[in-house]
Order: C-alpha cells, then structure tokens, then sequence
C-alpha cells in the first residue's frame, strides 16, 4: 500500500521550520507503510566543486570516529562530515568514485544513501515515527523534502530496500505502486552504466529518471517519456536540487493529492497528511490528472503541467 508525501517551500522564510511541518506529514501515513520509512531533506548545501554524501551502517557500534580516520588517511580526502544515528554526512572535495571505491573495499555494509549538493538521504526499519525521531527530522531545515512510509509486500523489509532511492546527484524518488517492466529496464540500464544497490523496482525508476536526465532531458522530459517506458501503476514524487515533481500513471489507480498556496506545495497519498500545514484551508487542493507531469522548480512561479 504505502504511503508518500512531498513538501515545496517556495516561501524561504519558511526552510528553518522545513523538519518541523514536514514531520507530521510522514507520521500521517503510518497506517499506509508501518513497517519502515524514510526521507529526503534537501539543505544545507556545500559549495561547487564539493559533494555531500549520506552513508548508513546498521551494525550496532558502528565506528563512524575511525571510518572517515581511515578513510582520509588512505584516500588523502579532506572531509568535514557529521554523524546522525545510523548515519554519517561527508562533505568533501574528493571524487565520487574514489570515495565509494574506499567504501566497497573496506566497509562493504556501509551503504551510500545519497550523492549531491544539497540532497540527504536517511531511512530505517521500524514505524514511520521512531525513524523520524531516530534522525531528528523536526529539526531539520531545507527548502523541500520527499518521503515515504512503507508497507512491504514483495521484498523483505530491510533499511535499503525502504524509500527513497537515490541514483544520481541530488535526484530521489519514492513510489506508490509497482512496475511490471522493471526487470527489463534494468538490463537495459545496466548496459548503458547504470549501477544498482536492491531488487527494488522503484530505484529502477529512479535510475530510469537519472539516465534520461543525464542524456539531456530536463525534469519534465524525462518524466513524460516515463508515461511511455514505464508500464505498470504509479505515483511518484521526485528531488532534485532545485524542484519538485509529481506524476501517476496514465490508470492512476494510486491516491494523491496536491495542494498550493504562495508559501508552499504539498503533497500526499492521503488529505489527512496535508491537513495540519499552515494556510491550508486557502489551498488550491486537487486530485493530479493521470499522465500529467507536475513540476515546481526554483525560479519559476508556476507549475508546468505537461501531458494528456
């Protein structure tokens, strides 16, 4: 079933109160996925030519302190990094790949949630609540945050295989729903370099989204030539650095709801997650069209709604 909620700040007076409006948005859909949740906030940017990544490890005393030592000494990377529960937070000049080649090969259960400029990525096993405060998601700000609460019906209920996925910088994706052709696109992915941490169907999409992006695409167009290459049921919320997006199938047998005002957009599997934001009741509230893209990026006023 499953559950996903996605908050737009186009107000940034309101980015320091981002955790604090957005944490009882992913509590509502507890009933929805109890068994494990997760989100992305992004915030906090590093510089050009920097990087953030998140990495999680769920081994009990996980030494974070000697991890990055190692790391730094051997790789020579000079990082500035924080640690958050199960996770760590690097920021650093050093390459992606020489980073997660260290990783691979001396801290295999290590995993790396998110790569970007502003995108953080945490997520867990447990009830949507306990993964929130395990992080301290009302604390956190950012300009815009996605989520996702899950309810595992065809995989095993692990903190990888829990939303959302992220395959590319600064993009995530969480989904409601399944795809019938995923084993397909990805053999087709793989072949063109795409690379995969889970089974899970909907980090297909993601890499789907970042391949057609990295070839050129802009938000929009990647999504609209989804509607096409992607069969099976959907609605996705999707990150990236500077937008938002939203899109179901062109069935559109999954819930959502949108709602905007000039201070944010909103959205959820279910009105009850959006019920409690500030301004609501003088939203603009519907139902997305099925097969219609919904894009909000920074420096646009307007929603482009592209599609049929």
């Amino acid at each position: 079933m499953c559950g996903i909620v996605g908050l737009y700040l186009k107000d940034a007076a309101l980015e320091s109160r981002l955790g604090a409006l957005f944490e009882p948005m992913l509590i509502a859909m507890s009933d929805r996925g109890p068994d494990s949740a997760g989100f992305a906030i992004y915030g906090d940017e590093v510089p050009e030519g920097w990087i953030k990544l998140t990495l999680q490890n769920e081994a009990a005393g996980h030494d974070w302190d000697a991890l990055v030592a190692r790391l730094q000494e051997e790789t020579g990377a000079s990082v500035d990094w924080f640690r958050n529960a199960s996770a760590a937070v690097l920021k650093t000049r050093s390459t992606e790949s020489d980073l997660r080649a260290w990783l691979t090969a001396n801290s295999p259960h290590t995993r790396v949630m998110s790569v970007g400029r502003s995108i953080e990525i945490l997520k867990g096993v447990g009830h949507p609540r306990l993964v929130a405060e395990r992080f301290g998601l009302r604390g956190m700000a950012g300009s815009h945050a996605i989520g996702h609460t899950r309810m595992a019906t065809e995989s095993a209920v692990t903190m990888a295989g829990s939303h959302p996925f992220s395959t590319g910088h600064d993009l995530c994706l969480v989904h409601n729903g399944s795809l019938s052709n995923h084993n397909q696109l990805r053999r087709e992915l793989v072949r063109r370099g795409m690379r995969f941490e889970t089974d899970n169907d909907s980090e297909v999409a993601a890499a789907y989204l970042t391949r057609r992006m990295r070839d050129g695409d802009t938000l929009s167009q990647a999504l609209e030539a989804a509607i096409d290459d992607l069969d099976g049921f959907y609605t996705f919320t999707v990150g990236t650095r500077n937008g938002f997006a939203v899109l179901r199938d062109p069935i559109a047998c999954k819930p959502a709801v949108l709602a905007e005002t000039g201070a944010f957009v909103a959205m959820a599997s279910e009105y009850r997650a959006l019920a409690r934001l500030p301004g609501i009741h003088e939203a603009r509230v519907w139902e997305p069209e099925p097969g219609r893209v919904y894009v909000w990026e920074q420096g646009t006023t307007q929603v482009r709604e592209t599609g049929t």
